[in-house]
């Protein structure tokens, strides 16, 4: 079983909607998946208004079917003076197994915002549990 790196941020259900012409789970919806996983993250760590700047190091290991279960990680890489560098990974269960396989992985940048939509320091707040 693969176990996800990091906080599970978020969980999904794959539907006929989000597939490519080919039958698969596009990879763009895959991307967009784990990118609100990353936003969820930057935002309760930050307690800011967190936007997307830069998005990177896609793969996609393996594929995901319609009806599977998109289970997403994240984890804080890196903190910057107004950015914050998330590694986000997404694991994939199809719907009558309990077998997991990683199915996409990247990285995201974003800069905290002040009260005026401007770039601030970034201070993480610890969450507890």
């Amino acid at each position: 079983m693969i176990a996800g790196a990091g906080e599970l941020v978020t969980r999904v259900t794959a539907m006929p909607a989000d597939l490519n012409p080919y039958g698969g789970v596009f990879g763009g919806w895959l991307m967009s998946q784990l990118a609100l996983g990353a936003s969820s993250l930057a935002t309760r760590r930050t307690g800011r208004k967190a936007i997307l700047v830069g998005a990177t190091n896609f793969s996609f290991p393996d594929a995901m079917a319609v009806g599977g279960e998109l289970s997403v990680y994240a984890a804080i890489k890196r903190v910057g003076r107004t950015s914050v560098l998330i590694a986000a990974q997404g694991i994939g269960r199809a719907r009558s197994s309990e077998d997991r396989i990683e199915v996409a992985r990247g990285h995201f940048t974003f800069v905290a915002l002040d009260e005026n939509d401007r770039p601030c320091a970034v201070q993480l707040r610890d969450l507890m549990e």
